[in-house]
């Protein structure tokens, strides 16, 4: 949580984490092999942990009178702007509160397509009402660029919460509440409009952000549009590293219309594979290179700017779960130093930290299927 704040994601805060002095019995996969490992205590703080779920209770138990009682609550104490001059709730404030939950949600969902994070277990009851970040399971930020990738061992099979299907399951979360407060507003269609607006915020919300990715100006769909998508299919190519590639697009020098050698050099980090970089990708790829000089050149911007614009948003450093592993690892052990050194950095994830550039390699081979580096549980 303190490392998706630091990259500019909303989401609760982590105040402490506290031995327990305990062991704690664990089944990381479920199959038995139970183990014990050294207890801990996280305590988060939000200014409200009130979540979808808090609705759906109430709703499902037909307790109209304490669905409105809450509702009326966290509008009053979460929501006061939207209150009107004399104080209490009314059908046009309940309306515009779904309005707002759907707004923020949307917003929190494209930071995380933004730095690749994907929750794992996007449940209504994992949903805040805040549009933030909440109840951090098996979560995992993106190694290479796989839009199917889920780090929970328990959705590999469905692959529901994949990276690629966070924002449609957020709207079906969304779904889930207004069906949950009809009782509040009684009119369908209202709720049913405001469902809609999230898919064209979320769309032009992920276009916003594409376009700051990439360093541009602004989006524009006539020529944006393929440029995106051309991106997203290079980059499932071959094995990307999504976090590498972009911190390393940045530096590719378009001024100086560098050779196509030096430009797939540039971008070397990034890749799992390097024997995978066949002629064809590598013409494909350089072809896609070209159209981005072009754009960038319609824009006007020097590469000076570019890069500045795109290391504001692209961040080189996020919480691998390698390295969040090599850091539990070291805690059983009774050293936290590298619990400690890893939050430093992570206070700075967009910044250049020449002394700690082993936080920003890509993921190692011996951690590609490693438990806990790969996929988690719920246990893990």
């Amino acid at each position: 949580s303190e490392a998706m704040y630091h990259l500019g994601v909303p989401t609760t805060r982590a105040l402490s984490l506290i031995l327990s002095g305990e062991q704690v019995m664990r089944d990381m996969f479920y199959d038995g092999n139970a183990k014990p490992e050294p207890g801990a205590i996280v305590c988060r703080v939000a200014p409200s942990f009130t979540r979808f779920g808090s609705f759906q209770i109430f709703a499902a138990r037909g307790e109209n009178e304490l669905l409105k009682q809450l509702a009326d609550y966290t509008i009053k104490t979460d929501f006061p702007h939207l209150l009107p001059d004399a104080g209490e709730p009314d059908k046009a404030v309940y309306l515009a509160w779904f309005n707002e939950i759907c707004l923020t949600t949307a917003e929190m969902v494209v930071h995380w397509t933004r730095v690749g994070f994907v929750h794992g277990v996007m449940n209504t009851d994992n949903m805040s009402i805040l549009g933030l970040t909440i109840d951090y399971g098996p979560y995992g930020w993106l190694e290479d660029f796989d839009p199917d990738w889920t780090p929970n061992t328990t959705d590999a099979q469905g692959r529901r919460y994949r990276f690629g299907n966070q924002a449609k399951v957020a709207q079906w979360n969304l779904f889930q509440l207004a069906n949950a407060i009809y009782s509040l507003v009684d009119e369908a269609e209202p709720l049913q409009q405001a469902l809609s607006d999230y898919g064209q915020t979320y769309e032009q919300l992920s276009q916003r952000m594409m376009a700051d990715k990439l360093g541009l100006n602004q989006y524009q769909p006539d020529t944006d549009d393929e440029l995106c998508a051309e991106l997203e299919a290079i980059l499932q190519l071959v094995e990307t590293d999504m976090t590498l590639f972009y911190r390393q697009l940045a530096s590719i020098e378009l001024d100086k219309n560098q050779s196509p050698e030096d430009r797939t050099a540039a971008l070397q980090a990034a890749y799992y594979q390097p024997e995978q970089l066949s002629d064809e990708y590598q013409n494909r790829l350089n072809s896609w290179l070209d159209s981005y000089h072009q754009r960038v050149q319609q824009d006007g911007t020097s590469d000076s700017e570019r890069r500045t614009r795109m290391n504001k948003v692209n961040p080189k450093y996020v919480l691998r779960n390698y390295l969040a592993q090599l850091a539990i690892d070291k805690s059983e052990q009774g050293d936290h130093s590298l619990v400690s050194e890893l939050l430093e950095v992570l206070r700075h994830p967009y910044d250049e930290q020449p002394d700690k550039q082993q936080f920003a390699e890509k993921r190692p081979e011996w951690a590609r299927s490693r438990a806990g580096c790969s996929m988690l549980s719920c246990s893990s």
